[in-house]
């Protein structure tokens, strides 16, 4: 029989590191309000200057929630090097994204796909290890 893994206590993740996770991190759920009921939705995500969050969604419902200014949030998670859960939450009031803002390849790729582009935000950013 084999030793369970030793894993590191759960708990809060620190900003910066939350930063760096998303900065690591293509693709996220956004979730919004939809008739009231919450829905996750995927998106591209690109973080911008470490200040704030560029999403390429090509669901309406995502461009409908930041020309209204919803609060929006964004959700990854993954697995540490220790096998650890991760999950990483940015929230803040969404708004339409300018067209000057700086786009990386895979942003790029999905406005060219009929995405549009949202900007978030980091308002409240929290992580937790699970």
């Amino acid at each position: 029989m084999t030793e369970p893994r030793k894993r590191e206590a759960s708990g809060a993740i620190e900003r910066d590191t939350c930063l760096d996770l998303l900065e690591g991190a293509p693709l996220a759920r956004v979730v919004i309000s939809v008739k009231c009921l919450p829905v996750a939705l995927p998106a591209r995500i690109s973080l911008v200057d470490r200040g704030y969050l560029l999403l390429a969604s090509s669901d309406p419902a995502v461009h409908q929630a930041a020309q209204r200014k919803d609060v929006l949030s964004v959700q990854i998670d993954g697995l540490d090097d220790n096998g650890m859960v991760w999950s990483v939450m940015v929230s803040g009031i969404g708004s339409v994204a300018s067209e000057d803002e700086p786009l990386s390849g895979p942003l790029r790729e999905a406005l060219d796909h009929g995405a549009s582009l949202v900007m978030l935000p980091l308002s409240v950013v929290v992580g937790q290890h699970g």
